[in-house]
């Protein structure tokens, strides 16, 4: 069994954790997010040209009224996203699609049109945060009931710490921030609670097991026992996302990457944050 000493760098922990805070806030706030078309409002369509000679920079060039967003995908294919001016009605909406398939004419074929209204897009938006913080109030109680004194107070630190975590990422890498983009947050927030229960499951076996030992060292034991489990998890759920990645297309590409920073962070937290907390309080006296 490996015998790593992680409570000796847990006042390094609590900079980086500042730090990373720090960063992600000022991110969303200055930077914001990259709403995708569900969120924004607009038009998605996936198109493949006909011929090789209608190139990606033709396509550019003849939509420039509209001021699309072009990205191929999968070698012939492109991605096509042209925003929508607040307040447009649904036939406003069908005369904006038709004006562009009329400009495209024959030169494409068409794989998918998708139409997001601003109005709709807004409610899907109050719908995501509504579920991000539903889901946060129903973890929340779960901890407080599971766990009493540190260990609920570790849990829900590192709990909004996941949460801020992911924004900030979601903000900085300039990931579209859609409907997927909020299952990926609740996802990786509830397997970070997960691993955190395991662990915490584990620390408190060794606090009634050794009755002397230091609360750094009974952390340290804990966290080393469930080391390797925890590795053997977070690498085999980040190699199903390689799969995702490599063969489940451009829609799926920055899922899969999202994903597997939820996994690293959330393994991180479990270790450096939830632990660490522990090491403030007398687990022996807690009772839950």
């Amino acid at each position: 069994m490996m015998k790593l000493h992680f409570m000796k760098y847990r006042k390094l922990s609590y900079w980086i954790s500042a730090i990373c805070v720090a960063l992600s806030i000022l991110s969303v706030v200055f930077k914001g997010f990259n709403y995708g078309i569900d969120f924004s409002g607009g038009i998605l369509m996936e198109v493949q040209p006909v011929n090789a000679e209608y190139t990606v920079d033709k396509m550019r060039h003849d939509l420039a009224a509209f001021k699309p967003e072009l990205q191929s995908v999968d070698g012939n294919s492109v991605l096509l996203r042209v925003g929508l001016p607040k307040g447009s009605t649904d036939e406003e909406q069908n005369v904006r699609v038709a004006e562009i398939k009329n400009i495209l004419g024959n030169r494409v074929t068409y794989s998918q049109i998708q139409v997001v209204g601003p109005k709709i897009g807004g409610e899907l938006i109050r719908g995501g945060i509504l579920a991000i913080l539903v889901s946060f109030v129903m973890m929340a109680v779960y901890i407080w009931i599971r766990y009493r004194g540190g260990y609920a107070v570790g849990s829900f630190v590192s709990l909004v710490f996941d949460l801020i975590l992911m924004f900030g990422f979601f903000s900085a890498a300039g990931l579209e921030f859609n409907q997927t983009a909020i299952a990926v947050i609740l996802m990786g927030v509830g397997y970070s609670v997960n691993d955190k229960v395991v662990n915490y499951d584990r620390i408190d076996e060794n606090i009634k097991k050794y009755h002397k030992m230091p609360i750094s060292d009974v952390i340290d034991l804990s966290v080393n026992e469930m080391l390797y489990r925890t590795i053997m998890t977070s690498v085999s759920t980040i190699l199903a996302m390689v799969g995702i990645y490599i063969f489940g297309g451009q829609m799926l590409r920055e899922f899969a990457i999202a994903m597997t920073f939820s996994i690293v962070s959330g393994t991180l937290t479990s270790i450096y944050i939830s632990n660490v907390i522990l090491y403030h309080f007398n687990l022996r006296e807690t009772d839950y």
